[in-house]
């Protein structure tokens, strides 16, 4: 072979091989992921310090850097939406967030979403965006329960998992997921159940499925309308009304109603023990709330499972108040919100109560 021949078999070759290389990456799900910051996001002075540490420090840049195998599951890019813990999220910051997912979904070049987030919120943010996101392109809520200097840390192999089954076709059109410990949940129904072991995260119902090296075994299909079948639209919203939370136990008063009755909520989340049960000392005054104007949604804080049933416990009907059903006060707030910026209507927020 001459000179010249060996030169433009070589050049041939390397052009092919630019070529397949090129080819395989367009194989490849695109998958975009959103940073909010969290402990995922962590780091601590020692890596004995899996529960103390600092949330919201590593960029999303670092993140992705510091696992070279995402490269090998989806082309992966990040953008830095904010940097939070998740305790200090607010509706202005879900709003920019639903917003952004939103006008990414849109596009022929994403193929999925991943959200890195703290956990203190994961489960609000994971339903509002179930809420409110018009797609069937998989939007992956993630996070970890020890920062990714601590031994053990558990936020590198959730964000891969994540990443993975943003970028699955048989992710599509099972709503907003959230991704922890192999474990594959609902948005809706996800709560955190503990705040120091990596297994904090469940479902009463039972998770939708596992992922196990990259592979995702499903389980169930969550029976409540969400994204392309909500009436919701994220597009649309461009404030959510004010709704608060009032924790109900022993010797409970009315200070709390009141105070965030005269700060202008529109609806109150009674977060009660059992099943929404409210003291006889508060009947009368959530009743001259409702008189207000205000709505009153009943709500369980049991942590495992809790079940609101309508005219059980209090005569919902007579008193025009309203249930949670199955969700918790956190969730409840969340879907009041949502739900607000359509209607006051009593009876129709109660159907989205049912539905949702």
């Amino acid at each position: 072979m001459g000179k010249q021949s060996f030169k433009h078999w070589i050049g041939a070759l390397a052009a092919a091989m630019l070529l397949a290389g090129s080819a395989f990456a367009q194989q490849k799900p695109n998958v975009v992921i959103l940073a909010t910051g969290g402990t995922i996001a962590g780091a601590g002075a020692d890596v004995a310090n899996s529960a103390t540490y600092q949330s919201a420090k590593v960029p999303v840049d670092k993140l992705i850097a510091g696992i070279p195998q995402l490269a090998n599951v989806a082309n992966v890019r990040g953008e830095q939406v904010f940097q939070l813990g998740s305790e200090s999220i607010r509706n202005e910051d879900l709003l920019t967030l639903g917003k952004r997912v939103s006008a990414l979904v849109k596009q022929n070049d994403v193929d999925g979403v991943v959200i890195t987030h703290g956990t203190d919120t994961t489960e609000e943010t994971a339903y509002f965006l179930n809420l409110v996101v018009k797609t069937e392109k998989p939007i992956v809520v993630v996070a970890s329960m020890r920062p990714g200097t601590a031994m053990s840390a558990d936020g590198m192999l959730n964000l891969y998992n994540a990443v993975s089954v943003a970028g699955s076709k048989d992710a599509h059109g099972k709503g907003t997921l959230v991704v922890m410990n192999d474990t594959i949940h609902s948005g809706r129904d996800v709560s955190k159940m503990i705040n120091i072991r990596p297994e904090a995260f469940q479902s009463p119902w039972g998770p939708l499925g596992m992922i196990v090296e990259g592979k995702n075994y499903w389980f169930r299909k969550l029976d409540k309308r969400h994204t392309t079948n909500s009436e919701f639209d994220i597009d649309q919203i461009d404030a959510l009304p004010l709704v608060e939370i009032a924790y109900a136990g022993g010797n409970v008063n009315d200070t709390a109603y009141r105070a965030f009755a005269n700060a202008g909520a529109k609806a109150i989340i009674h977060a009660a023990p059992g099943n929404g049960s409210v003291a006889k000392t508060l009947v009368p005054v959530l009743q001259e709330l409702r008189g207000k104007g205000l709505q009153i949604i009943r709500s369980t804080h049991v942590n495992a499972g809790g079940f609101v049933l309508r005219n059980a416990e209090q005569p919902d009907d007579k008193y025009d108040w309203i249930v949670a059903h199955d969700l918790n006060p956190q969730k409840a707030r969340i879907l009041a919100s949502v739900a607000l910026t359509k209607t006051n209507d009593s009876k129709e927020l109660q159907r989205v109560f049912w539905e949702y």
